[in-house]
Protein backbone atom coordinates (compact mmCIF):
# COMPACT_ATOMS: atom_id res chain seq x y z
CA UNK A 1 0.00 0.00 0.00
CA UNK A 2 0.91 3.37 -0.47
CA UNK A 3 3.05 6.06 2.02
CA UNK A 4 -0.41 7.51 3.63
CA UNK A 5 1.29 10.44 4.39
CA UNK A 6 0.15 12.13 0.77
CA UNK A 7 -3.57 12.50 1.39
CA UNK A 8 -5.30 13.23 -2.62
CA UNK A 9 -7.85 15.90 -2.42
CA UNK A 10 -10.46 14.39 -4.75
CA UNK A 11 -11.52 18.58 -5.60
CA UNK A 12 -13.67 17.59 -9.09
CA UNK A 13 -17.21 17.76 -9.13
CA UNK A 14 -18.53 14.34 -8.47
CA UNK A 15 -18.85 11.22 -7.33
CA UNK A 16 -18.11 9.34 -11.08
CA UNK A 17 -15.29 11.58 -11.16
CA UNK A 18 -13.63 11.16 -8.38
CA UNK A 19 -14.03 7.45 -8.61
CA UNK A 20 -12.61 7.50 -12.10
CA UNK A 21 -9.45 9.07 -10.67
CA UNK A 22 -9.18 7.08 -7.68
CA UNK A 23 -9.02 4.36 -10.62
CA UNK A 24 -6.44 6.13 -12.66
CA UNK A 25 -4.40 6.43 -9.15
CA UNK A 26 -4.57 3.18 -8.14
CA UNK A 27 -2.43 1.67 -5.52
CA UNK A 28 -0.17 4.44 -5.77
CA UNK A 29 -2.29 6.17 -3.15
CA UNK A 30 -4.13 4.99 -0.27
CA UNK A 31 -5.84 8.08 1.08
CA UNK A 32 -8.20 10.58 0.25
CA UNK A 33 -9.57 13.77 1.13
CA UNK A 34 -13.58 14.57 0.00
CA UNK A 35 -15.04 18.11 0.82
CA UNK A 36 -17.92 19.88 0.48
CA UNK A 37 -17.40 21.24 -3.33
CA UNK A 38 -18.42 17.01 -4.02
CA UNK A 39 -21.25 17.05 -1.30
CA UNK A 40 -23.62 17.22 -3.74
CA UNK A 41 -22.43 15.31 -6.12
CA UNK A 42 -22.71 11.60 -4.36
CA UNK A 43 -18.93 12.65 -2.04
CA UNK A 44 -20.50 10.60 1.26
CA UNK A 45 -21.13 7.95 -1.40
CA UNK A 46 -17.66 7.96 -2.79
CA UNK A 47 -16.62 8.01 0.57
CA UNK A 48 -18.22 5.07 1.80
CA UNK A 49 -17.07 3.17 -1.59
CA UNK A 50 -13.61 4.18 -1.30
CA UNK A 51 -13.78 3.21 2.24
CA UNK A 52 -15.86 -0.20 2.25
CA UNK A 53 -15.10 -1.85 -1.20
CA UNK A 54 -11.29 -0.04 -2.10
CA UNK A 55 -10.06 -0.51 1.65
CA UNK A 56 -8.82 3.59 1.24
CA UNK A 57 -8.92 5.74 4.12
CA UNK A 58 -10.78 8.96 4.00
CA UNK A 59 -10.80 12.50 5.16
CA UNK A 60 -14.20 13.91 4.63
CA UNK A 61 -13.28 17.52 4.82
CA UNK A 62 -16.59 19.21 6.10
CA UNK A 63 -15.03 22.32 8.27
CA UNK A 64 -18.12 22.39 10.53
CA UNK A 65 -19.42 25.35 12.22
CA UNK A 66 -22.38 25.41 14.08
CA UNK A 67 -24.02 25.56 18.03
CA UNK A 68 -22.46 22.80 20.05
CA UNK A 69 -25.97 20.56 19.88
CA UNK A 70 -25.84 20.86 15.62
CA UNK A 71 -22.74 20.15 15.54
CA UNK A 72 -22.50 17.06 17.87
CA UNK A 73 -25.66 15.84 16.35
CA UNK A 74 -23.97 16.15 12.86
CA UNK A 75 -20.89 14.40 13.45
CA UNK A 76 -22.57 11.42 15.14
CA UNK A 77 -24.32 10.64 11.93
CA UNK A 78 -21.10 11.54 10.15
CA UNK A 79 -19.37 8.69 12.47
CA UNK A 80 -21.38 5.67 11.14
CA UNK A 81 -19.57 5.50 8.03
CA UNK A 82 -16.55 4.66 10.10
CA UNK A 83 -14.18 6.87 7.94
CA UNK A 84 -10.76 8.32 9.10
CA UNK A 85 -10.90 11.86 9.66
CA UNK A 86 -13.47 14.73 9.70
CA UNK A 87 -12.66 18.51 10.17
CA UNK A 88 -14.77 21.38 11.85
CA UNK A 89 -13.51 24.73 12.83
CA UNK A 90 -11.07 25.31 15.72
CA UNK A 91 -13.26 27.26 17.93
CA UNK A 92 -13.28 25.02 21.39
CA UNK A 93 -16.81 24.73 21.76
CA UNK A 94 -16.93 23.08 18.14
CA UNK A 95 -14.28 20.99 18.98
CA UNK A 96 -15.37 19.69 22.13
CA UNK A 97 -19.05 19.18 20.54
CA UNK A 98 -17.52 17.19 17.48
CA UNK A 99 -15.55 14.75 20.27
CA UNK A 100 -18.77 14.40 22.08
CA UNK A 101 -20.29 13.02 18.65
CA UNK A 102 -17.78 10.76 18.20
CA UNK A 103 -17.45 8.96 21.01
CA UNK A 104 -16.54 5.26 20.75
CA UNK A 105 -15.33 5.80 17.29
CA UNK A 106 -12.17 5.75 15.85
CA UNK A 107 -13.04 8.78 13.51
CA UNK A 108 -10.37 12.14 14.12
CA UNK A 109 -11.44 14.94 15.06
CA UNK A 110 -9.51 17.81 12.98
CA UNK A 111 -9.79 21.20 14.10
CA UNK A 112 -9.10 23.79 11.07
CA UNK A 113 -6.92 26.76 12.63
CA UNK A 114 -6.80 29.62 9.28
CA UNK A 115 -7.10 28.48 6.12
CA UNK A 116 -4.72 28.33 3.79
CA UNK A 117 -5.68 30.52 1.21
CA UNK A 118 -6.11 33.17 4.18
CA UNK A 119 -3.50 36.18 5.05
CA UNK A 120 -3.42 39.30 7.31
CA UNK A 121 -5.58 41.23 4.70
CA UNK A 122 -8.37 38.39 4.39
CA UNK A 123 -8.40 38.22 8.67
CA UNK A 124 -8.55 42.11 8.56
CA UNK A 125 -11.77 41.99 6.28
CA UNK A 126 -13.19 39.50 8.78
CA UNK A 127 -12.36 41.33 11.26
CA UNK A 128 -10.31 38.68 12.62
CA UNK A 129 -8.04 40.20 15.78
CA UNK A 130 -4.79 42.23 14.88
CA UNK A 131 -1.46 39.81 15.02
CA UNK A 132 0.77 37.96 12.83
CA UNK A 133 -1.53 34.61 11.15
CA UNK A 134 1.60 32.31 12.33
CA UNK A 135 1.08 33.37 15.88
CA UNK A 136 -2.96 33.41 15.63
CA UNK A 137 -2.76 30.13 14.10
CA UNK A 138 -0.75 28.67 16.56
CA UNK A 139 -2.95 30.59 19.05
CA UNK A 140 -6.05 28.57 17.94
CA UNK A 141 -4.04 25.09 17.44
CA UNK A 142 -3.02 25.14 21.02
CA UNK A 143 -6.82 26.28 22.19
CA UNK A 144 -7.93 23.08 20.13
CA UNK A 145 -5.87 20.62 21.46
CA UNK A 146 -7.11 21.63 24.84
CA UNK A 147 -10.60 21.15 23.73
CA UNK A 148 -10.08 17.72 22.74
CA UNK A 149 -8.91 18.02 19.30
CA UNK A 150 -7.26 14.44 17.79
CA UNK A 151 -5.35 17.15 15.40
CA UNK A 152 -5.20 20.49 13.30
CA UNK A 153 -5.87 21.51 10.03
CA UNK A 154 -2.37 24.48 9.63
CA UNK A 155 -0.59 25.47 6.25
CA UNK A 156 2.75 24.10 6.31
CA UNK A 157 4.50 27.18 7.21
CA UNK A 158 3.40 26.72 10.77
CA UNK A 159 3.68 23.35 11.19
CA UNK A 160 7.22 23.16 12.86
CA UNK A 161 5.74 26.18 15.41
CA UNK A 162 2.80 23.53 16.18
CA UNK A 163 4.72 20.36 16.53
CA UNK A 164 6.68 22.38 18.97
CA UNK A 165 3.51 23.03 21.29
CA UNK A 166 3.68 20.23 24.65
CA UNK A 167 -0.06 20.01 23.53
CA UNK A 168 0.77 18.90 20.26
CA UNK A 169 2.27 15.86 21.59
CA UNK A 170 1.02 12.54 19.92
CA UNK A 171 -1.39 15.21 18.03
CA UNK A 172 -1.58 15.11 14.26
CA UNK A 173 -1.01 17.74 11.92
CA UNK A 174 -2.43 17.72 8.24
CA UNK A 175 -1.34 20.49 5.67
CA UNK A 176 -2.87 21.38 3.04
CA UNK A 177 -1.38 24.10 0.87
CA UNK A 178 1.79 22.27 -0.53
CA UNK A 179 2.54 22.38 -3.70
CA UNK A 180 5.48 20.32 -5.38
CA UNK A 181 8.70 22.40 -6.54
CA UNK A 182 6.94 24.14 -10.00
CA UNK A 183 3.54 23.81 -9.18
CA UNK A 184 1.14 26.72 -9.88
CA UNK A 185 -0.02 27.94 -6.31
CA UNK A 186 -3.68 28.59 -7.38
CA UNK A 187 -5.68 29.63 -4.50
CA UNK A 188 -2.97 29.08 -1.76
CA UNK A 189 -1.11 31.88 0.35
CA UNK A 190 1.26 30.00 2.51
CA UNK A 191 2.00 27.07 0.89
CA UNK A 192 5.46 25.22 1.21
CA UNK A 193 6.84 21.61 -0.99
CA UNK A 194 6.03 17.93 0.52
CA UNK A 195 9.09 17.43 1.31
CA UNK A 196 9.43 20.89 3.68
CA UNK A 197 6.16 20.15 5.58
CA UNK A 198 7.44 16.72 6.02
CA UNK A 199 10.30 17.90 7.94
CA UNK A 200 8.88 20.89 9.92
CA UNK A 201 6.13 18.24 11.86
CA UNK A 202 3.58 17.59 9.76
CA UNK A 203 2.19 13.74 9.58
CA UNK A 204 0.17 14.08 6.21
CA UNK A 205 0.27 16.75 3.50
CA UNK A 206 -2.93 17.35 1.10
CA UNK A 207 -2.34 17.80 -2.68
CA UNK A 208 -5.21 18.27 -4.91
CA UNK A 209 -4.82 20.33 -8.25
CA UNK A 210 -1.07 19.38 -8.80
CA UNK A 211 -2.74 15.53 -9.00
CA UNK A 212 -5.78 15.60 -10.40
CA UNK A 213 -4.95 18.49 -13.09
CA UNK A 214 -1.85 16.49 -14.23
CA UNK A 215 -2.03 15.32 -17.72
CA UNK A 216 -0.99 12.08 -15.95
CA UNK A 217 -2.18 11.99 -12.27
CA UNK A 218 -0.63 8.90 -10.90
CA UNK A 219 2.77 10.04 -12.51
CA UNK A 220 2.11 12.81 -10.61
CA UNK A 221 1.20 11.44 -7.32
CA UNK A 222 4.27 9.26 -8.02
CA UNK A 223 6.66 12.03 -8.04
CA UNK A 224 5.19 13.40 -4.32
CA UNK A 225 5.57 9.76 -3.08
CA UNK A 226 9.04 9.83 -4.57
CA UNK A 227 10.09 13.44 -2.82
CA UNK A 228 8.67 12.20 0.29
CA UNK A 229 10.56 8.99 0.52
CA UNK A 230 13.74 10.77 -0.46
Amino acid sequence: MSDDRLIVALDVPNALQGLQLTEQLGDAVSFYKIGLGMLTGGGLALANELKQDHGKRIFLDMKLFDIGATVENAVRGLAQFNLDFLTVHGDPHVVRAAKEGSAGKELKILAVTILTSLDRNDLDAGLIRPGDVPEIVRERAARAFDAGADGVIASPQEAAMIRALPEASSKLIVTPGVRPTGAELGDQKRVATPAQAIADGADHIVVGRPVWAANDPSAAARAILDELSS
